[in-house]
C-alpha cells in the first residue's frame, strides 16, 4: 500500500485477500465526528483509492460506541462566524468552497472504481449516514445501539454531504422524510427492509460480512450510476413533496428553513444525476447555512444542549436556571395573552412550537427577506417583537449568569420556557436585537 495520504483521523489495515479496511478513529475523541480535517483526508483517501491496486475497502469505526456523530457542529458555527465576517459579495462562494469538500470527497469514494462496504456498529448519524450511503454496500449490527439518520433538520439544517440525494434514491421520497425532516433513526432491521442497508448481522461480525461482499468482485457502481437506473420526473418528485411542503409551513408558520430546503433539494436534485443533485444540494446549502435561524438552532439547541447535559450529569447547572425559566414563560404569556392581537401575535412567531396552520401566510413568512425579525411590518409583527421583548429583558438584566452560560440558559428556555427555537433563546434573541 504505497503513496497512501497522511491521515491523522483514519488508518488503513489490511483484511482479508487484499482487502483494505478504513478505520476511522479520531485521537483525544471517544467519538467520531466529521471536522474539516477528517472531511479532508477523507477526500484524499478517495483520490488514493482510485489508482490502487486492491479488491476493495471495509469502512469501519476504531470507537466501540458508535460509528460517527456526524459534523462538528463547533466547527460549523465558527465557518458561521467566518462567512459572515466576510464582504456579502464573497460569502456565497466562500460558503460553496467552505462546504464543498465532503460531498466531493463522497462522490470520488464511489465513483473510485472499487467496491466500498461499510461496516456500522452503533450511531451513524448526520455526516456519519452519510458516509455509510457513500458505499455500495453497508452492514449494521442488529444492536439496539445501531442507528443511522440524517437529523441535521434539528438543529436548523440540511444534510450537506448528498443525504438529500442518496437518500431518498435507495429508500424512495416518501420514505425518507421521516429521516430527513424529523429526525428519525432507522434500526438495522428498518434500514434494511426500506433498503437504506444490505445486511444486518450480530455484532462483531458486521467488518467479517462486509468484507466477505467486497470477495464476490461485486459491481462498483451504486444504483444511480448504471446504465439501467430511471431518473424520475418532475411531476413524480412534486407529487410526493408539493404536499409535504404545504403540511410543514402549516405547522411551523414558514419560521424554520430547513425543512423547506431540504425539499428543494429534493425537487431539483432528484430529477437530474447525482454530480448535478449534489451541486444542487450544496447551492441550497450555502444559502441555508447563511442564515440566522441555523446558527440560533445550533447554539441553542445542540452546543447549549450538550452543556447543559454534561453540567447536569456533574450536578453543576447554573443557580437560578429552572426558575429563569419560568419567568421567561412568565413573561411571554402575560405579553401575550392580554388581547386578541396578542394572541395572534404569540401564534405568529411561534411561543412554545405553536402555528396558525396558515401554509399560505406561512410561505410568504418563509419567503420573506430579510427575515420577519429583522424588519418588522405589520402591527402582528410588531406586537410579536414586543412579547419577545418581555423575554429579552429578563435577559439583558440578568446577572445571574456568565456568557459561558448563555447557550444553555437559552436551551433549557427554548424547551422549558416556550421560547421559540428558530430565535435561539432570550439571550441569543437579546444580542441579536442589540446587535440590528
Amino acid at each position: 500500500m504505497q503513496n497512501l495520504p497522511q491521515m491523522r483521523n483514519f488508518r488503513v489495515e489490511p483484511g482479508r485477500e487484499g482487502v483494505i479496511r478504513l478505520i476511522f478513529d479520531m485521537p483525544d475523541r471517544t467519538m467520531n465526528v466529521f471536522s474539516n480535517e477528517a472531511i479532508h483526508e477523507l477526500e484524499a483517501f478517495a483520490d488514493w483509492l482510485g489508482a490502487a491496486d486492491v479488491p476493495g475497502v471495509v469502512i469501519a469505526s476504531g470507537k466501540s460506541n458508535a460509528f460517527c456523530a456526524g459534523a462538528d457542529l463547533g466547527e460549523l458555527s465558527q465557518a458561521y462566524d467566518m462567512i459572515m465576517a466576510a464582504p456579502v459579495a464573497d460569502r456565497d462562494a466562500l460558503a460553496a468552497a467552505h462546504f464543498a469538500p465532503i460531498g466531493r470527497g463522497l462522490r470520488k469514494l464511489e465513483t473510485a472504481g472499487k467496491p466500498v462496504a461499510v461496516a456500522v456498529h452503533g450511531l451513524a448519524l448526520g455526516g456519519g449516514c452519510e458516509f455509510a450511503l457513500g458505499g455500495h454496500y453497508r452492514v449494521l449490527t442488529d444492536s439496539p445501539e445501531t442507528r443511522i439518520g440524517l437529523p441535521e433538520s434539528l438543529v436548523g439544517l440540511l444534510p450537506g454531504g448528498g443525504g438529500t440525494q442518496r437518500l431518498p434514491r435507495l429508500i424512495g421520497i416518501a420514505a425518507s422524510f421521516p429521516v430527513l425532516l424529523e429526525g428519525g433513526r432507522l434500526d438495522a432491521a428498518t434500514a434494511v427492509a426500506l433498503g437504506a442497508a444490505d445486511l444486518a448481522v450480530p455484532p462483531g461480525q458486521e467488518i467479517a460480512a462486509a468484507e466477505a461482499w467486497i470477495l464476490t468482485r461485486p459491481d462498483p457502481r451504486q444504483p444511480w450510476d448504471r446504465d439501467d437506473w430511471q431518473t424520475p420526473g418532475a411531476d413524480a418528485v412534486t407529487a410526493e413533496t408539493v404536499p409535504r411542503r404545504t403540511a410543514v409551513l402549516a405547522a411551523t408558520g414558514g419560521h424554520y428553513p430547513a425543512e423547506l430546503a431540504i425539499l428543494d433539494c429534493l425537487d431539483r436534485g432528484l430529477i437530474t444525476d447525482m454530480d448535478a443533485g449534489i451541486a444542487a444540494e450544496l447551492d441550497i446549502f450555502k444559502d441555508l447555512v447563511q442564515r440566522i435561524e441555523p446558527r440560533n438552532m445550533i447554539a441553542a439547541g445542540f452546543l447549549g444542549r450538550v452543556d447543559y447535559d454534561r453540567r447536569k450529569r456533574k450536578s453543576a447547572l447554573p443557580a437560578g436556571l429552572d426558575d429563569f425559566a419560568q419567568a421567561v414563560r412568565a413573561a411571554l404569556t402575560t405579553a401575550s395573552q392580554s388581547d386578541a392581537q396578542g394572541q395572534a401575535a404569540a401564534i405568529f412567531c411561534g411561543i412554545d412550537g405553536v402555528a396558525s396552520g396558515d401554509a399560505t401566510a406561512a410561505a410568504a413568512v418563509a419567503a420573506r427577506q430579510p427575515q420577519w425579525f429583522l424588519d418588522p411590518q405589520t402591527d402582528t409583527e410588531r406586537r410579536a417583537m414586543q412579547i419577545l421583548a418581555a423575554a429579552t429583558t429578563l435577559a439583558n438584566h440578568s446577572a445571574g449568569f456568565t456568557s459561558a452560560d448563555h447557550a444553555l440558559v437559552d436551551y433549557h428556555c427554548s424547551h422549558v420556557g416556550g421560547f421559540p427555537r428558530y430565535l435561539g433563546g432570550p439571550f441569543a434573541f437579546a444580542a441579536l436585537v442589540d446587535g440590528r
